[in-house]
């Protein structure tokens, strides 16, 4: 610690170091024009990750409703085509060889499942019927079932039952469903940040496909159902998604929220706009989503540049039966007014704080003001005292804390020393006057007539000398003892934040010391114990509460909360500085005992002795984790701590002070004393009728 001060005081310049107000000024100003700024720095920091977080995390919620959705209709076709499959009006039609019945069947069927398409093969795969086949019905030995899914045939399909993805040519598609070729040929449109392509058409089909057979009684395969809805243009599909993920009204600030199927990178369906009525219905997703999502198949949840704009966008691979990525499926929301609102919100901020900020730099300056201003006035005062101007006074100074009551005591010191040396003067003049008369008569005796002159003069003189050296020192000790009380309460009372005019405070124990060593000299012809301090009535209730005020400053950086209980009527006999020594060091030890918050519990009550004699208890109630054994075994011992930075004196002093005027302390953990509470609990007895000190 000594090497760090030393350090410190290297590095503070010159100016500070020379001034209490540049000391207080800068302890002030400092704290406010670092701390402040930095803690407004990781605020918008953290605030600005926050937010994003928080946008993120809604657009993974989004992507989850929509892939729920999507998985739902993916369902639905395959449960669609098995309860077709199944169907008793189909068997019954299939086993009359009723083409046309099983056409309008079919058709009838697509219809009510929403399908695309619907088709009977029989089991080697040759088409038999189709709904859109039904104005030019197919010659049973129709075209074969052509591969699809990943390279399983209808034969090898048809045991799942099952609906999935399936990425197929023209040419495939045209085989299942001829009348949707108006919707796979997509005009591929140039995209910013798209990755480069050779192609200017898509003409491939995303398709939702499930191939089901067609059992009879015995479990044989009379045919093969295959029914599927085309992805491609599907705009029906992709709004109602949109308008789960993002109904109306769910998003704030005029944001609105999109949605977008993929076949590999291109938009095959989207309600993503390029114009204001012109969807993005061939535009193609960022080279960097493509490389995240098809490429490694992670699920990119992050803002990313969506046609003509950055969205809040959230997109994840599509895989077909084979676990091949064939797409993705995408969801977002425009960007742009979450980031208004968040640079709104941080500028605000910003600007909460500047304003807290000057604020407290005002209120730093004037209080700091309300300290150096009366210390100045006290310093030329000595110094004018010093140079021999022995008229100089403070005057009135506008603190009315321990620094004005300092003040005025110095005064009052002053007044005090200025009217005994002129007493002492005079009486000196009037004693040389007596001598020179006396020396004057005696001078026409002999000499041993002189010498007893002599000896008569210096006992006269030492009378009066003794005499007038009790009476000052009587009245110079008290406003000694006031002075240095307080200064040692202003310490107190400041705590850490005196470090900086650490320097001046010495000075006046300095001049104090001076003035108590003068006293002490001149008591060395009375009795010291007469003058050792002075005792007082004093109301305990009150002096808890100036207690509470001194240590305010730590209970403000802390969630704790004071109940006072104070109870007692009885003023007791003890020295007001003491006993608020006493009582601070316990406040200090039991906010120190809960760093997380508590109650900090005041209580006072009487409490005669055995004799009867009028006595009162104080007590300071924590709600910490209370006294151990082995702490509770040497708590009272000169220099025992639990603290690191503590030297153990401050309970074993406190004890001989209490002690001094017949009182004792004790403590003990609350619930032993039957108390429904935890913690520890410090008491203090004492004397309304102190007991004489032991010598």
């Amino acid at each position: 610690m000594p090497k760090v001060s030393a350090l410190l005081a290297r590095l503070t310049p010159r100016w500070i170091t020379h001034s209490i107000r540049n000391k207080l000024l800068a302890m002030a100003l400092l704290p406010l024009a670092v701390v402040l700024p930095l803690l407004v720095g990781a605020l918008v920091i953290w605030g600005n990750a926050a937010y994003d977080r928080l946008l993120i995390t809604k657009v993974r919620s989004d992507l989850a409703v929509a892939r729920g959705y999507f998985a739902q209709v993916l369902g639905e076709v395959g449960a669609g085509t098995h309860a077709v499959a199944a169907s008793h009006t189909l068997h019954l039609a299939l086993a009359q060889h009723d083409l046309q019945g099983l056409q309008a069947l079919l058709a009838k069927e697509r219809g009510r499942l929403g399908f695309d398409f619907i088709n009977l093969y029989n089991p080697q795969g040759a088409l038999l019927t189709a709904d859109w086949s039904a104005s030019n019905p197919p010659a049973p030995s129709g075209t074969p079932l052509t591969q699809t899914a990943g390279g399983k045939t209808g034969a090898d399909h048809s045991a799942t039952g099952q609906a999935s993805l399936a990425l197929l040519n023209a040419t495939e598609l045209l085989a299942l469903a001829p009348h949707l070729a108006d919707r796979i040929h997509i005009p591929l449109l140039a995209t910013r940040g798209a990755s480069p392509i050779s192609r200017s058409i898509e003409d491939r089909a995303l398709v939702m496909l499930s191939t089901t057979p067609v059992l009879g009684a015995s479990g044989e395969t009379l045919a093969l159902l295959r029914g599927g809805l085309l992805l491609n243009q599907n705009l029906a599909l992709i709004d109602h998604i949109n308008r789960i993920v993002y109904p109306q009204g769910s998003l704030p600030f005029g944001s609105h929220g999109t949605a977008t199927l993929f076949m590999d990178d291109v938009r095959i369906t989207t309600n993503v706009r390029l114009f204001q009525d012109q969807r993005a219905i061939g535009t193609r997703v960022s080279q960097a989503v493509r490389e995240a999502v098809l490429a490694r198949g992670d699920t990119w949840l992050d803002r990313a540049f969506v046609v003509n704009d950055w969205y809040v966008s959230a997109y994840e691979p599509l895989l077909d039966a084979a676990g091949q990525r064939v797409g993705m499926l995408y969801v977002g929301y425009l960007e742009q007014p979450f980031r208004w609102v968040k640079y709104a919100m941080l500028a605000l901020i910003v600007a909460i704080f500047m304003v807290v900020m000057v604020l407290a730099a005002l209120f730093s300056v004037r209080w700091a003001r309300s300290i150096f201003k009366p210390v100045e006035q006290m310093n030329r005062t000595m110094q004018r005292v010093q140079d021999g101007d022995t008229g100089a006074r403070v005057g009135a100074v506008q603190a009315r804390d321990e620094i004005g009551a300092l003040a005025t005591h110095l005064d009052q010191l002053l007044n005090v020393i200025d009217d005994k040396t002129r007493a002492l003067q005079r009486w000196a003049d009037e004693l040389d006057a007596k001598v020179v008369a006396r020396t004057h008569e005696l001078a026409q005796s002999n000499t041993s007539l002189q010498q007893a002159q002599q000896q008569l003069v210096k006992s006269e003189k030492l009378a009066a000398i003794g005499q007038l050296t009790a009476s000052v020192a009587h009245e110079i000790n008290n406003p000694i003892a006031v002075m240095q009380g307080n200064l040692d309460l202003m310490r107190e009372t400041l705590g850490e934040q005196a470090l900086p005019v650490a320097a001046e405070l010495h000075l006046m124990d300095q001049q104090v010391d001076r003035m108590r060593l003068i006293v002490t000299q001149l008591l060395q012809y009375a009795r010291p114990t007469d003058y050792a301090g002075y005792v007082e009535a004093v109301d305990v209730n009150r002096t808890l509460d100036d207690s509470l005020v001194l240590v305010a400053h730590l209970l403000a950086h802390t969630r704790i909360e004071v109940v006072r209980r104070l109870q007692a009527t009885t003023p007791i006999g003890i020295n007001r500085q003491e006993l608020q020594q006493v009582v601070i060091n316990l406040l200090i030890n039991a906010i120190q005992a809960m760093p997380a918050g508590g109650a900090l519990e005041l209580r006072t009550h009487d409490q005669p002795d055995a004799a009867g004699q009028p006595a009162v208890v104080i007590e300071v109630c924590d709600s910490g984790a209370g006294l151990s054994p082995a702490v509770h075994a040497q708590l009272f011992r000169p220099f025992f701590t639990t603290k690191n930075d503590g030297n153990g004196l401050g309970l074993w002093i406190s004890v001989g002070l209490v002690e001094r005027y017949g009182g004792s302390i004790s403590g003990a953990n609350r619930r032993e004393r039957g108390e429904d509470a935890p913690g520890a609990v410090f008491s203090i007895w004492l004397l309304a009728e102190p007991n004489a000190p032991d010598p």
